[in-house]
């Protein structure tokens, strides 16, 4: 299955924060095809392995993407039927007005949100910002229809399907980061025909967009000598600096900064100029804010790097990426880990 096919089914299906399993049982299914093993933890995260033939006792390489997405939940069902709602992640309320969504409940049921028409608005009100407590669902049934099917604490998705634009573009929600499960497993692909010594765990990690969390236990669990984050950088628009973003069809950005290992940033770099691959600078100062900040502070410490695929209108229902970047950066990471042959890591590791 080609790389977009595996990505648009990925961002069609719902996986809201610690209600990723929908998205996890397709993941299942693609790694199984193609690792050793795959299990999942307690807390919900897939865990690939692929055992290297560097022998018995060999190092383990952790490869890590979120599965999953920014949400919202029902938190009242007022008397009219209508929902009211809280975020879940980092959801801007400025771009939910007028949305089409789907409420999880004991069936999916459509609605839209809803607020008062500008028409109806005084004076005062067309200065202020849009707050969630203003907005509410309206799925069209009473009080008591909407009980039979939307109880409190329903997981709510935006109703949006994923689209093909020009130029090797496609948008979409939920590309935060299913990009970076689709680029695992296209990463694996190339994999099958290069060799590689170390014992690879590719994990589709869950709650990253509240917290890290599934990136935390599964590191905790697998102890790895490297950990690589994928994730999604800012993408270029004429309304932000050139300096705060990564331009979409010129390959990832290859994150250097306190989270990242200077040597696994300069090995990426190395690769990547070695077989002609594009690349960009992301300069992290600070926490990422990524699964690699997860890795690199569990336990006593991982050697972390970061790839990150440039997405335009991150955290809203109409992201945006290049298909290009997905192949440059899976390729990055297939020839990294193949790199890696023959390598004493504790000694090269050592600042």
């Amino acid at each position: 299955m080609e790389v977009i096919e595996v990505l648009e089914k990925l961002c069609n299906l719902s996986g809201v924060s610690g209600g990723e399993v929908n998205v996890a049982n397709y993941v299942g299914e693609l790694l199984n095809k193609i690792f050793d093993k795959v299990t999942k933890d307690r807390l919900g995260n897939i865990i690939a392995f692929k055992k290297g033939k560097g022998g018995v006792e060999n190092k383990k390489i952790m490869i890590a993407a979120h599965m999953d997405e920014i949400g919202l939940m029902v938190k009242g069902i007022n008397k009219e039927g209508f929902l009211h709602f809280i975020k879940i992640g980092g959801i801007d309320v400025r771009t939910l007005l007028a949305q089409e969504v789907i409420v999880h409940g004991k069936k999916d049921i459509l609605g839209i949100i809803g607020a008062k028409p500008p028409h109806l608005q005084k004076s005062d009100e067309h200065k202020k910002s849009i707050r969630i407590e203003d907005l509410y669902i309206d799925v069209g049934l009473t009080e008591n229809q909407v009980k039979k099917y939307i109880n409190i604490g329903d997981f709510i998705t935006i109703n949006r399907k994923f689209v093909h634009l020009a130029g090797n573009n496609v948008a979409g929600k939920a590309l935060d980061n299913r990009a970076g499960i689709a680029t695992m497993i296209q990463c694996m692909n190339y994999l099958k025909e290069l060799q590689h010594d170390l014992d690879i765990y590719f994990v589709a990690t869950v709650q990253e967009e509240v917290g890290l969390r599934g990136a935390i236990t599964s590191t905790y669990n697998i102890i790895p000598d490297i950990g690589i984050a994928i994730d999604v950088g800012h993408g270029k628009t004429p309304d932000i600096s050139e300096e705060d973003t990564i331009e979409l069809g010129k390959g990832p950005g290859i994150a250097l900064g306190a989270n990242i290992h200077p040597k696994i940033y300069k090995k990426l770099v190395e690769i990547a100029e070695k077989n002609n691959i594009p690349y960009q600078l992301e300069v992290n100062p600070s926490s990422s804010g990524t699964d690699a900040w997860a890795m690199q502070v569990t336990r006593s410490g991982v050697p972390t790097g970061l790839l990150s695929i440039p997405l335009r209108y991150m955290h809203t229902s109409v992201e945006m990426l290049n298909i290009k970047d997905l192949l440059f950066t899976s390729k990055l990471l297939a020839l990294f880990i193949e790199g890696l042959r023959g390598m004493d890591l504790e000694e090269w590791l050592c600042f």
